[in-house]
């Protein structure tokens, strides 16, 4: 082979491994607050379970899509912004009995990354941080959809996302003991995610 061909036999094989390279790299995506839910359910007495919500939160997580590794997950919640369709209710989570919201106005997920156990399905271990104490805490997740946005044009990733906590683990034992509100807490979060 002549020096020119090998010559360009090689530059298109840099540029061919450049470009792979490129879609390699992790993107950082923002949670969309306009298109983000974060929800819990508790158990009232055995009769019922209250299901409420956070108004407001905010994160941000790197993502591979031609690799599906997940990392760098950062969720902050704002205790103050409980809703549970009941006021004198939500007064009495925001209090010291629950949430704290006065001293410890933000809980916050984290983990460093995630383990894919399925085509698009995730495992994410990591801590969640709520009353000054950090406990394990794993979300199964599930990526929905990624693609561009027909209403912004934005690239979109969607996700839901569900896990459990004890509220003890954290010293929120208000009606543990004589059973009037469960000690399990279930998570909901519901999200789309913008690519940066």
């Amino acid at each position: 082979m002549k020096a020119p061909a090998v010559r360009t036999l090689c530059a298109t094989f840099l540029l061919a491994l450049a470009a792979v390279s490129a879609r390699a790299e992790p993107a950082r995506y923002e949670l969309d607050p306009e298109h983000l839910t974060a929800a819990f359910l508790v158990d009232h007495i055995g009769y019922a379970k209250v299901l409420g919500m956070f108004r407001a939160a905010r994160g941000s997580y790197s993502f591979d899509e031609a690799t599906a590794a997940l990392s760098q997950v950062r969720i902050e919640i704002d205790t103050l912004s409980v809703f549970s369709n009941y006021a004198k209710r939500d007064q009495h989570l925001k209090s010291a009995d629950f949430l704290n919201s006065a001293e410890f106005p933000r809980m916050v997920f984290t983990a460093a990354d995630a383990k894919r156990i399925g085509e698009r399905t995730f495992a994410i271990a990591g801590q969640l941080e709520l009353l000054g104490r950090s406990q394990p805490l794993t979300l199964s997740a599930t990526w929905n959809k990624s693609g561009t946005s027909p209403i912004d044009k934005n690239y979109i990733m969607g996700v839901s996302a569900r896990g459990s906590f004890k509220r003890s683990a954290y010293g929120m034992r208000y009606g543990v003991d004589n059973g009037w509100v469960g000690d399990e807490v279930a998570l909901i979060i519901e999200f789309e995610a913008r690519r940066k």
